[in-house]
């Protein structure tokens, strides 16, 4: 047994039963630099990429003190996006299937509020939400945290990007003061070190390369007339005929426009963005992942939260303006391992 086997771990003979059914034998670094940490109960800051691991890591930390007896809020996860926190909520569920009858629930924004309320009635260990709905509902009193273990930040990072730096310090001011906290992050800006500084307690720190191997995703650029970029991602497409892929857009217009022209084309083609509703946005992504759609239309919307297995294209209709979305970006594809090819229109 070396020290990156999961069998090396202090886990229930269940947890390890579950981790070796799944095919996890081996930790990822993410996992093998902050296990031990997490597992002792300490607080922790970890940067690392996206698709290193992280959420396996945070997941079995916050399982380990459960309580499948008390049906409260025992462990708090809050995510960036909707679609982040379904990926989140997804591997927990997976990861809890060797102890009893453990409920997962997630609460986001973008759906109906009375559902929540009455899954929340019937009890949940876990919740996995973003920070707009889980204040919501400690507003309301429909959520409660006294009893919280654990509080895990995920992509706080991005969650600062978007404004919910206010939201997140008052949900952190409504759970116990003797909880653990971990807070992963991509990049380390001065805002995760004050909201660290602010919130956490001696926290252990950890740091595993934030960027993919420069082997493992080949970027093409390809320079263009500014007319010309919807017909060059056609293009792309059929002269790689890499299945699925995403299209990265800069506005939702140009998304819808990118997303007809290829439907129009026969290539099977959706637009997501922020101006559909989460069932439309949930419905695309089911399609997506079951391979009923070939190209995903996006703008970063979609950045963080999307995990498609064997995601072997991504194509940046227009080149973000901020290097951190980029990497994000072309890190849909090269996952897990895998090679990924990234190509980008420059005009």
């Amino acid at each position: 047994m070396t020290a990156t086997d999961f069998a090396s771990l202090p886990l229930s003979a269940a947890m390890q039963a579950n981790l070796a059914a799944i095919g996890y034998a081996e930790m990822t670094p993410i996992q093998a630099a902050s296990l031990p940490s997490i597992l002792k109960g300490r607080d922790l800051i970890a940067q690392a990429k996206t698709g290193s691991g992280k959420t396996a890591a945070f997941a079995l930390g916050l399982l380990h003190p459960l309580n499948p007896r008390y049906f409260g809020c025992q462990a708090l996860v809050l995510c960036p996006t909707r679609e982040l926190a379904d990926q989140v909520a997804k591997e927990i569920r997976r990861l809890a299937r060797a102890a009893d009858n453990v409920k997962v629930l997630t609460l986001c924004g973008g759906v109906p509020f009375g559902p929540q309320i009455g899954s929340l009635e019937h009890g949940a260990h876990v919740i996995v939400g973003t920070p707009g709905r889980v204040q919501e509902h400690l507003r309301k009193g429909t959520l409660k945290v006294d009893g919280l273990n654990t509080l895990v930040l995920d992509e706080a990072d991005r969650m600062l990007d978007m404004g919910f730096i206010d939201s997140i310090a008052e949900i952190i001011e409504q759970t116990p003061a003797r909880r653990q906290t971990l807070l992963f992050s991509a990049t380390y800006p001065a805002g995760i070190e004050q909201l660290a500084a602010r919130f956490l307690r001696s926290p252990e720190r950890v740091e595993v390369e934030a960027q993919h191997d420069d082997g493992q995703i080949e970027q093409r650029f390809y320079e263009i007339a500014p007319g010309q970029r919807l017909e060059a991602v056609s293009t792309l497409l059929r002269h790689f005929r890499k299945q699925p892929a995403v299209a990265f857009c800069a506005t939702r217009q140009q998304c819808d426009e990118l997303a007809a022209q290829l439907e129009a084309e026969k290539i099977s083609a959706a637009a997501l963005h922020g101006d559909l509703e989460q069932r439309e946005r949930d419905q695309i992504l089911a399609l997506f992942a079951n391979r009923s759609l070939s190209v995903l239309v996006a703008t970063d919307v979609a950045a963080r939260g999307l995990d498609i297995a064997g995601l072997e294209l991504v194509i940046n209709v227009e080149l973000s303006r901020d290097a951190e979305v980029h990497i994000h970006r072309i890190g849909r594809s090269g996952r897990a391992g895998e090679k990924g090819l990234a190509l980008s229109l420059v005009a």
